[in-house]
């Protein structure tokens, strides 16, 4: 099928074409690891074994791409791709505020390979900018970021990329391809953690990276060498799962809204995090390079022991991960940030206090007495 101007039609048709045997109308699922070589050589460490490609074709519609990879996890999709792009004596320059697994990453495996990097503020464009290097191959950037929920300014970090001739990546899990699209803002390659909003069920773990044919290309090539791929079974999952992403982030949008401004009017909080209340500092460029909506994840901050609060809960889950339908919460210090050091953790605004909030598709009522419950 053609693709249509309609995310939610897409979601729902491209990619699944159905049974070509008996006439179904979903993917079959192939599991075959063994394929006629006659035509094109098949094998599910080249990335383009039928559930593979199903899934591929229904987030390139989702994300205006034109072509992209489907790997085991978030970080096998952000690491092949950094790995195909760069080689030793290249440089890379990441946003400040990442999430702990790309940060811890950063620090322990790319010096490995003689790959220096620099970490700066993206809130100042100009010292942004300044970092950059001759030597500088990639521009690593993530928006909204995990746990803060900072907005970063996609379409200036690009064209500060193109005027270098600087190839950009993004993770964009916090958004999903509901409420951001990158690539139409002038970035080169967008990733994803597809265990969060692309699985939407807790149940799934795998990832994305979205992009040019010329460019996955060079990732697929690196790929195929890493083996990060994907088995048919749960691609087969992922495709189900994204029939419904527009329908299940529409309500996680709407949910988190209403829990952001909720928070913010209880005097047993001291500070809320989302980029769609108005006096977030982000929520102007936000509301131009997010045109779906603000997403469903929040962090706030509790006066009291943190502790005692997720003890409290009955209907939010204390869980690591996010993204699922279920609402779930959890501790930055404990989950993904605990790798950084605590002074790491302290420059990064990264409290003891601070909870992350993946909110889900429950009756937002519900939600809010849990929390009224715990505090």
């Amino acid at each position: 099928m053609k693709r249509s101007k309609s995310k939610l039609t897409n979601s729902v048709h491209v990619g699944s074409a159905g049974d070509p045997v008996y006439g179904g109308l979903v993917n079959p699922i192939y599991p075959s690891s063994a394929y006629d070589y006659g035509t094109e050589v098949l094998y599910p460490r080249y990335f383009n074994t039928p559930n593979q490609t199903a899934v591929v074709q229904k987030l390139a519609s989702l994300e205006n791409a034109e072509d992209g990879l489907l790997f085991s996890s978030g970080m096998a999709a952000i690491m092949t791709t950094l790995f195909a792009l760069l080689k030793q004596g290249d440089h890379i320059l990441f946003q400040k505020d990442l999430y702990g697994g790309t940060h811890h990453a950063a620090l322990h495996e790319l010096k490995r390979y003689g790959i220096d990097h620099t970490m700066e503020d993206v809130a100042d464009l100009k010292k942004f900018e300044r970092a950059i290097r001759p030597n500088t191959r990639v521009i690593y950037i993530e928006t909204p970021s995990n746990p803060l929920l900072k907005i970063t300014d996609i379409a200036a970090v690009a064209r500060i990329a193109q005027s270098k001739k600087i190839i950009t990546v993004i993770d964009n899990t916090f958004a999903s391809p509901v409420n951001q699209n990158p690539l139409d803002l002038g970035m080169d390659v967008v990733t994803h953690s597809g265990t969060k909003y692309i699985g939407g069920h807790s149940d799934l773990s795998c990832g994305v990276a979205v992009a040019s044919k010329k460019l996955i290309k060079e990732i697929r090539n690196t790929a195929m060498h890493f083996g990060g791929n994907l088995n048919a079974s749960s691609a087969y999952l992922i495709e189900r799962s994204l029939k419904t992403i527009v329908l299940r982030v529409q309500q996680q949008n709407k949910n988190t809204l209403t829990l952001a401004r909720f928070l913010q009017s209880e005097p047993g909080i001291k500070s809320v995090y989302y980029p769609g209340l108005k006096d977030h500092p982000g929520h102007a460029i936000a509301k131009k390079q997010m045109p779906g909506g603000f997403g469903g994840m929040l962090s706030f901050e509790v006066k009291n022991d943190p502790e005692k609060f997720l003890k409290k809960l009955t209907l939010i889950r204390k869980a690591i991960s996010l993204g699922g339908v279920e609402s779930t919460i959890a501790q930055p210090v404990k989950t993904s940030h605990a790798k950084l050091t605590a002074q790491e953790r302290k420059a990064a605004g990264i409290s003891d206090k601070l909870l992350r909030l993946s909110v889900g598709i429950e009756e937002v009522k519900d939600l809010i007495d849990d929390i009224c419950h715990a505090l």
